[in-house]
């Protein structure tokens, strides 16, 4: 077994203060699908690693795109309470990411981010449904 992975999180949604474990966000001349998605080699690399085990499969939703001016690799998902690494699995892709809860109900579907969805190739104007795990 590998080493776990641990991603950056963000203890509150106040992103007044920038943090150097967070991404930045996207310039504001923004246009393209790579301009937005400014995630790092070095974060892509983490979130495709291996999942490590030790986790709990939380259940399924069904994922939109999330604002491309959030940076990061998340999932904004009614299935948390509160912010916690987890894994998401859709067609057999795997991606280590940050959950966030989305406070609505749990019938709700979630957000997640740009880098997200195209690392785990689901297409931008879809609506993926999702295996969702917690470590």
């Amino acid at each position: 077994r590998g080493a776990a992975v641990a991603l950056p999180l963000r203890p509150s949604s106040n992103n007044s203060q920038p943090r150097p474990d967070v991404p930045p966000a996207p310039p504001a001349n923004a246009r393209t699908v790579e301009q937005f998605d400014a995630t790092a080699a070095q974060e892509r690399a983490a979130a495709i690693a291996p999942p490590v085990g030790g986790e709990s499969r939380l259940g399924s939703t069904i994922a939109n795109l999330g604002s491309p001016t959030d940076p990061g690799i998340w999932l904004k998902t009614p299935l948390v309470a509160a912010v916690t690494n987890g894994r998401v699995d859709y067609n057999g892709i795997s991606v280590n990411l940050e959950l966030r809860p989305s406070g609505g109900a749990l019938e709700s579907g979630s957000q997640i981010s740009l880098a997200a969805m195209r690392l785990i190739e689901a297409p931008l104007t879809g609506l993926p449904e999702v295996s969702v795990y917690a470590n």
